[in-house]
């Protein structure tokens, strides 16, 4: 079993979210980076209620160094974490990775943890008191990719993503998406 993601090989490297940084992006990329809204209400808004999630790795574990800087969490401390692809009649459309504190859990009455098939951003959008804090993209080459996620997102090329620092009464979450085809071909 993988230690830290069963996404991914290594740790991608993110770049901050600077002013500039989003002339420097694909334009489809620019549109998903910078979305303000639940990813999974745009997606449905295309493909309806096609829109799935599978279930990939639901786990205690310690995240990647990055993650648990961004998260304040110390070196040995376990995090759950939940890695997800998003698809629309077998097209795959994001692939996630969602990094919860326990007390961020404890703060959102668990409902973060027992989310199943569940998409996230129905959730956490549904907290009034949600609060956006950091933003960065990555962009991931196929050796970045586990075989498996390779096989999941039919990955081939590079794939662009982007990670952000939620809070839930003042209590971090980290949410990775990472764009396949499937949802940059929407407008």
């Amino acid at each position: 079993m993988p230690t830290q993601s069963l996404l991914l090989t290594r740790e991608p490297t993110w770049r901050e979210n600077r002013p500039g940084l989003r002339h420097t992006l694909p334009e489809s990329v620019a549109s998903w980076t910078f979305e303000t809204g639940s990813l999974t209400r745009r997606l449905r808004g295309h493909y309806g209620t096609a829109v799935k999630v599978k279930m990939l790795y639901h786990r205690w574990l310690t995240p990647f160094l990055s993650e648990r800087k961004l998260l304040n969490q110390p070196e040995h401390r376990y995090c759950l974490t939940r890695e997800v692809m998003l698809h629309a009649d077998g097209v795959p459309l994001i692939l996630a990775r969602t990094i919860l504190p326990e007390a961020t859990i404890r703060c959102a009455h668990r409902n973060l943890s027992h989310l199943g098939t569940r998409p996230l951003g129905e959730v956490i959008f549904s907290y009034p008191d949600l609060e956006r804090r950091e933003l960065q993209v990555a962009r991931l080459k196929p050796a970045d990719w586990s075989q498996a996620a390779l096989e999941w997102g039919a990955i081939q090329a590079p794939v662009w993503g982007r990670r952000t620092v939620y809070a839930i009464m003042q209590q971090p979450l980290l949410v990775n998406e990472f764009f396949m085809p499937g949802a940059l071909a929407i407008a």
